[in-house]
């Protein structure tokens, strides 16, 4: 029995060791078969050739290495200190302890990914990026398996045994992307700082260092506030490892960069950048192991076209002709997009790349700027949506006056027209295709925010996603996009309301021909616009009579040929925009400095508007002149030019407009009223009043609010008290028109203080006999005299107005209360010292 159990066991253990060798042999076989020599490091160096072409085949830059022969490496000694210090504190703080293999974070990676057979967290330290990089063969598929990290540990062992950390981490430094077509610290330095790297300051060295591990989302040369914050890590790491002191990371995070790039052959640099960085995210593999064949959407001609203009007007800008001051406009771009296919046809960065002095490499198609008024054609089309319960048309009239609104953080916001000037009653068409400011914040703070952006998120703007920074403000340009995004999402206005997605390549082949990818046209998916919402805005922005109050006859925006433009500026000149488009191309452009100074009394129609202008003109010179078309359920109706409703008798100026099927108005006019006059006095005529002296004369009549505006243009109103009997006084509403909700008054001591005094206002019912006005619940002036105005003494301290109107029938009406503040006057030397900006 003995002799049976033994026979068994050395069976059992002679298949267990045939197993474990087999076993073994198998997963020897499978990871070191393959595995490469750490003695071919040199060999990865070369980067293989990847050529760029534009649509028609024309060659715009071949990469290989930027400055010509092979891929130049850089020893540690010829590069500034803070440099490598900066990486290891970054990417590997235990370099020069661990065997090349950071057992923790390995750990740490396998437990989380090996359960799913890929790699999803990192773990990998200088030495196995420097294997992965240099040794390893760059297969699709193979970059995340669990072999290939396993690969990359023992490569990392083995070199760390054959080479010096000093040695390890140059080949690092002179492998590594750093984005923009930089590969090695060599590059990156003359790319972005157009200096060699031991030039390098603190500053730039902890710029640098941040960017491998996501160059396309920390390139300081489109998203500069993210790359910051990005700096600002890594010279946090580098105080908590003792490379430097809190001192020293506070002065280098201080440090005003300046960008710029050594000179080198290559065209449309910004685009071949934006290319490369897609190409880098989704082909890297296919780029450092053989290379490819790009063509691009790009049309050279075109994008040499908008290098000369933008160059030309910028010099114009800074040198004018009438002897006016120079406009210190240093920086310009332009993109032009086909609204059908979302191909990028011209995208013009700066231009001037390599002018180191105006940071001609930032491209500022693809920076964040705010838009000005760019963004209002988005906030009406939010509003002509037939979907609404009430929706607006082009022809809703909305008053141009100063009006107030209150914030979402309870502060009175109050918007003003360029130049001040207001309008009064003005139809949508007016005020979109002449930009004014007022109607726009009166649309938006009715239809909500939310809309708004729900709107230009749907259509590829996908900055202003977050709705809690944003408020009314947003309409007119408080929020930040991309020249890019904005050309994109301007597109859905010519093709009828489709989204599209901007497209850099139509076709990739592999050295031996091979297509790897080809460009094909999206299928139409869900519209983002009523594709009759989309033709009203195109009809407003194309309309150029509607233009003339603010741009006049001869506008830039005027390019002889069908097409809509809308213009942007900042309210202290640091951006203007104009995006413009035929019903075949979109091309927006942008004009101001790279650094964020302000240009000197440059608008959109000024700056952005002419290079716009010639550029459309250029391109679009012997092509066929297109209509915008016309979808289904649209029609024309005469309205008056005033309020546009339905003419009466009274209304003489008529137009005609477009509307959606459903929203043609029913009401008819009531600014225009005709009223019956005594020709001998001028005044109301009377039962008196014989039938020869008796004349009908019509009269504009507006809300109470527009008067002072009326009487300020010299509108004359209806005489006596025939202005009471408008339309205006017929609701049973009592508001309060003045003091603006959440303002604050200050007290000061260079008028007596009984002098300092706010007008109180109110709109009322025309059964009105009398106005009470209450102030922290106590009457303060009770009043029966039309306008009902009283001119209150400012008082310090937190107050609460409301006003009670007493009826002819003894009835009585409450306002909505306003609050308001009244500070005391404080001298200097006792105020409180400012603390942080919030």
């Amino acid at each position: 029995m003995r002799r049976f159990w033994r026979k068994r066991w050395q069976r059992v253990l002679v298949i267990f060791f045939t197993g474990f060798v087999a076993l073994s042999s198998f997963f020897y076989v499978w990871l070191f078969r393959d595995l490469p020599s750490v003695h071919s490091l040199e060999s990865g160096l070369a980067l293989p050739s990847t050529r760029i072409y534009d649509r028609h085949g024309r060659l715009l830059y071949e990469i290989v290495d930027l400055y010509g022969g092979s891929h130049r490496t850089v020893s540690l000694d010829d590069m500034a200190a803070c440099l490598p210090e900066a990486t290891i504190a970054t990417e590997d703080a235990n370099f020069y302890s661990h065997p090349g293999v950071d057992v923790v974070g390995v750990a740490r990676a396998f437990w989380i990914n090996v359960r799913g057979g890929e790699i999803k967290a990192g773990g990998s330290t200088i030495t196995q990026q420097v294997a992965r990089t240099l040794l390893l063969t760059k297969l699709p598929g193979e970059e995340r398996t669990v072999k290939r990290k396993l690969s990359e540990t023992i490569l990392a062992v083995q070199l760390t045994h054959e080479y010096s950390r000093d040695e390890i981490l140059e080949l690092y430094l002179n492998q590594t992307y750093y984005g923009n077509l930089a590969y090695g610290v060599d590059a990156a330095s003359r790319i972005y700082f157009g200096k060699s790297p031991d030039n390098l300051s603190l500053a730039e060295c902890a710029m640098l260092a941040g960017l491998p591990q996501a160059p396309a989302e920390y390139n300081p040369l489109t998203n500069f506030e993210v790359a910051k914050e990005r700096q600002k890590i890594v010279l946090d790491l580098m105080v908590k490892h003792d490379y430097i002191s809190e001192d020293e990371a506070q002065i280098a995070g201080d440090e005003q960069l300046t960008f710029g790039s050594e000179p080198f052959y290559i065209n449309a640099p910004h685009f071949v950048a934006a290319v490369w960085t897609q190409l880098e995210r989704e082909y890297g593999d296919l780029l450092l192991s053989g290379g490819l064949e790009v063509t691009t959407t790009l049309d050279l001609d075109w994008q040499l076209t908008a290098e000369d203009i933008a160059r030309r007007h910028l010099f114009a800008l800074n040198n004018p002709r009438d002897g006016s001051p120079p406009k210190n406009a240093r920086n310009a771009a332009l993109v032009a997009i086909d609204p059908y296919t979302g191909q990028i046809l011209t995208m013009l960065g700066n231009p001037d790349y390599f002018d180191e002095g105006n940071d001609g490499n930032v491209n500022a198609a693809l920076a964040l700027r705010q838009p000005g008024s760019a963004l209002k054609p988005f906030t009406y089309a939010a509003a002509f949506n037939p979907e609404r319960e009430n929706p607006y048309t082009p022809a809703s009239m909305i008053l141009d006056i100063k009006t107030p609104f209150v914030t979402k953080k309870l502060e009175s916001y109050t918007p003003s027209n360029f130049g001040l000037v207001e309008h009064g009653p003005v139809l949508i068409r007016e005020a979109l295709a002449s930009s004014y400011n007022i109607p726009p914040v009166v649309v938006l703070d009715d239809i909500g925010v939310n809309e708004l952006i729900d709107l230009t998120t749907r259509l590829g703007i996908e900055n202003l996603t977050d709705s809690s920074r944003y408020d009314l403000s947003l309409t007119l340009g408080g929020g930040e996009v991309r020249l890019l995004d904005l050309a994109a999402a301007f597109a859905a206005f010519p093709n009828l309301g489709q989204r599209i997605e901007p497209v850099y390549i139509l076709e990739i082949k592999s050295p031996d021909g091979e297509v790897i990818y080809e460009w094909e046209p999206p299928l139409l998916g869900s519209l983002e616009i009523d594709p009759r919402v989309a033709f009203l805005i195109n009809s407003i922005l194309s309309d150029n009579n509607a233009r003339i109050p603010s741009f006049g006859t001869a506008s830039p925006l005027n390019i002889g040929r069908i097409a809509a433009a809308k213009t942007g500026t900042t309210t202290d000149f640091r951006d203007n925009w104009t995006v413009g488009y035929t019903p075949n191309l979109v091309v927006g452009v942008w004009v101001g400095n790279a650094n964020n100074t302000p240009m000197y009394n440059v608008t959109g129609v000024s700056g952005a508007g002419p290079i716009w202008n010639e550029f459309m003109r250029t391109v679009l010179d012997n092509q066929p002149e297109l209509s915008f078309e016309v979808p289904d359920g649209l029609v024309r109706a005469q309205v008056c030019a005033t309020s546009g409703l339905l003419p009466t008798e009274a209304c003489s100026n008529r137009v005609w407009e477009w509307f959606i099927e459903g929203t043609v108005p029913t009401e008819e006019d009531h600014l225009w009223q005709l009223f019956e006059i005594d020709s001998r006095t001028g005044e109301l005529a009377t039962e008196e009043t014989p039938e020869e002296f008796r004349t009908q004369r019509a009269y504009l009549v507006l809300p109470p609010e527009a008067r002072q505006w009326a009487a300020r243009e010299g509108i004359e109103p209806p005489p006596g008290d025939a202005v009471l009997v408008s339309r205006f006084g017929e609701d049973s509403e009592v508001r309060l028109l003045a003091p603006d909700s959440y303002t604050t008054f200050q007290l000061t001591p260079l008028i007596p203080y009984e002098n300092q005094r706010i007008l109180l206002s109110v709109v009322t019912p025309i059964n009105t006999d009398s106005i009470t006005y209450e102030l922290d619940g106590e009457p303060i002036a009770s009043l029966e005299d039309y306008p009902f105005e009283f001119w209150w003494e400012l008082t310090p301290g937190q107050h609460e107005l409301t006003a009670i109107a007493t009826l002819t029938n003894g009835d009585t009406l409450l306002s909505r209360p306003v609050p308001f503040r009244v500070d005391s006057y404080v001298p200097p030397a006792l105020r409180p010292a400012s603390g942080p900006a919030e």
